[in-house]
């Protein structure tokens, strides 16, 4: 800490301040007379209907009020929205948010419309909601209760996160003083009903309201905001807590790291890598995953794997969903279920007094899941909805035509890479009882990993999990998909045009048979650091936004195989652009490749970026999500962090030579698989 508070001081305490105070706010915005439309008509696939409220300042006492509202409003699945909106088919997804400024902010609602419902009847209905609803069917208790608990538990994560409790404090500071962070949390455990009720009633009003219509109003029904309070007299008398848990001083070297890790084999073919420690907060971090199925016996059964992990997530036997999502709530924990082809992935956060439990409920949605087929529509309305937006983006299409040609597998091949078109028609031929059957037959404890971190006793836990996989054998045999690196690809230049997009995408790949473990491996990390993989010090960065003003985001990037025996790298390269400037884009960008290439870096930028890429590398260790993550990693590749340490020592030692070296032998810049997607045709090129 004090080295921290010393640098900062270091870099900034030398600033003199302005002789000039900034000035106060001087105008406020008069309460409206009439609500207001706003109508954009854009080339896309998915209507949104939207509706905003003025709301009071983060620092005013009814703004937890609102916060707990949007809850009311926007939970998946108990939201009123969600549930007379999506569960009702009228629209696929539905959102609530508030903002806390230090002036008054915005309540907004948002529904997304497949483009074969009416928008019409989605706008009346969602304004029902939040004007009118209210009279008839009052704010409950349980909702209030529920937005409540649901408020704090992410209060409780965030706070066992440095990272993100830092973020909060500094956003609670812009809204004027960081002891609001207290104060809001004080404001949300003394909530009542009435509270919640009151501030809907005074701001959710017809004449407060932005939406995507016109309708002149008859009547002035004024809302006025109350201005921010005096925060020296709310505070005045304000006294702080206990302070939470402290972490230990933690040494995320790997060898200090490794010394400290227990592994072994959980059951079946699953085996664990677990390390206690002490966190802030007790918090722990669990990933844990089940492989299963083979390329030729799941090929035909992708749409059953990816919504499996999904709608296991969505209720067990005895729980259904909304039950499941108030106990993670009870239980501060955040839970994400997931599966790709051939792997089903649990990541959870949660608080060490309540993992036995967390681990009871884990067990029960592996082996018992609920399986609804309500809920089989609610997912793959809001999946197809998803994919039909992504037809018209650059941002989803260029990537997607990138992986395709990259992919040069037939159709009937697990590694083929669909269309946005064919993935729909997969999405909505899956049946439940395929997924049912994909359960029933594949899942088990052949093979897997199980990594823990944080505060928690290792046998009991063990224990607990063991006894979820022991005796669960899988009916259908689990094999590796392998996905070799395809580095004779011919390079090519594909232009998408998205009509009516203001930014264009650049995105471009390559692959390496290379392996992980190789020192050129090392160097060639460095040199696309330096190349663009440093952000904005990189190369890219410095002449294509910096110097040309060309692009807000560029950035290279080279990633290494999750089975290390596939030896392949992938190489990448992304910009985004206005499309007006895409062939000076595509010019500069090539310079500057020629240029690290023929040219090579320098000893100077080798020392900063051998500086920057560990020191970035050891931060990321400190996170416990993140050191979940290595350790599934290195079991899985039959690893300890004795490779981490190995690559790092390659990194230390590499050289201008054999950066140099490493850049000419892999990146061919003819050969590059490159697809630009944008609106190219309602703009001429400016003149080189």
């Amino acid at each position: 800490m004090d080295h921290a508070l010393k640098a900062v001081n270091d870099a900034f305490g030398s600033l003199p301040v302005p002789n000039t105070p900034i000035d106060e706010t001087y105008t406020v915005e008069p309460p409206k007379d009439g609500e207001r439309t706003v109508v954009l008509r854009r080339v896309g696939d998915v209507q949104v209907v939207g509706a905003a409220y003025h709301i009071p300042a983060g620092s005013h006492p009814d703004y937890a009020a609102v916060k707990a509202l949007t809850n009311v409003l926007g939970d998946e699945p108990s939201g009123r929205l969600y549930k007379e909106m999506v569960e009702t088919e009228i629209a696929s997804n539905v959102f609530a948010m508030a903002f806390g400024f230090r002036e008054p902010g915005l309540l907004m609602t948002m529904a997304e419309v497949p483009k074969e419902q009416s928008i019409e009847q989605a706008r009346a209905k969602l304004i029902d909601l939040l004007e009118n609803d209210w009279a008839k069917n009052p704010i409950t208790e349980q909702e209030v209760e529920r937005a409540k608990q649901q408020m704090l538990k992410a209060r409780e994560l965030e706070s066992a996160n440095t990272d993100k409790i830092a973020v909060s404090l500094s956003d609670w500071a812009a809204q004027g003083d960081w002891r609001l962070y207290f104060l809001y949390r004080d404001a949300v455990e003394a909530l009542t009903v009435e509270q919640v009720r009151d501030v809907a009633d005074r701001y959710l009003k017809r004449n407060n309201r932005t939406v995507g219509l016109f309708m002149p109003s008859e009547e002035s029904d004024r809302v006025s905001i109350p201005e921010s309070p005096d925060l020296a007299a709310l505070l005045k008398d304000y006294k702080g807590r206990a302070a939470a848990a402290a972490g230990e001083r933690f040494d995320p070297n790997p060898e200090a790291i490794e010394e400290r890790v227990q592994r072994g084999k959980l059951a079946g073919g699953i085996e664990y890598a677990v390390l206690p420690k002490k966190t802030r907060g007790d918090s722990v971090s669990v990933l844990m995953t089940l492989r299963f199925g083979t390329a030729e016996s799941l090929k035909d059964k992708l749409g059953a794997v990816e919504l499996l992990g999904m709608m296991m997530a969505r209720g067990t036997e005895e729980l259904d969903y909304q039950q499941l999502q108030d106990e993670w709530t009870r239980l501060r924990a955040e839970v994400q279920i997931y599966t790709l082809k051939g792997v089903l992935q649990v990541q959870v956060q949660t608080k060490e007094e309540f993992l036995p439990e967390v681990i009871d409920l884990i067990g029960k949605i592996f082996r018992s899941p609920r399986f609804e087929p309500s809920e089989l529509e609610v997912m793959r309305r809001q999946v197809i909805t998803g994919l039909e937006k992504n037809k018209t983006e650059p941002n989803s299409l260029a990537p997607r035509k990138v992986q395709q040609m990259l992919s040069p597998y037939d159709k009937d091949d697990i590694r083929y890479v669909m269309t946005i078109e064919e993935e729909i028609d997969m999405y909505e031929e899956t049946t439940i009882e395929q997924i049912r059957q994909l359960h029933a037959e594949y899942l088990g404890n052949q093979a897997g990993e199980l990594a823990i971190v944080g505060n928690f006793d290792v046998e009991p836990t063990l224990e607990k999990f063991r006894s979820i996989v022991e005796g669960w054998e899988a009916k259908q045999p689990f094999e590796r998909i392998v996905t070799p690196a395809q580095p004779d690809i011919p390079g090519a230049v594909v232009t998408i045009e998205t009509p009516d997009k203001s930014n264009a995408l650049l995105y471009s790949g390559q692959q390496y048979k290379l392996a992980d473990s190789d020192p050129e491996y090392a160097s060639l990390v460095l040199g696309n650091f330096i190349l663009g993989g440093g952000s904005l010090s990189s190369r890219l960065a410095n002449r294509v936004r910096q110097q040309e003003g060309l692009s807000y985001g560029v950035r290279s990037g080279l990633t290494a195989a999750n089975f290390a025996e596939d030896e392949k790298v992938s190489f990448t390269l992304y910009a985004i652009t206005n499309p007006a400037n895409k062939d000076k884009l595509l010019r500069v960008i090539r310079e500057e490749v020629v240029r690290v290439l023929e040219d090579g870096v320098t000893e100077e930028e080798l020392e900063q970026a051998k500086g920057a890429y560990l020191q970035a590398e050891r931060i990321g260790r400190t996170g416990d999500s993140r050191l979940a993550s290595m350790l599934v990693k290195s079991v899985f590749n039959d690893r300890t962090m004795a490779f981490v340490a190995k690559h790092e020592e390659q990194i230390q030692s590499a050289t201008v030579d054999s950066v140099n070296a490493a850049l000419k032998k892999y990146v061919d810049l003819d050969g590059l698989v490159m697809a630009i997607a944008g609106d190219f045709a309602a703009v001429e090129q400016p003149a080189e």
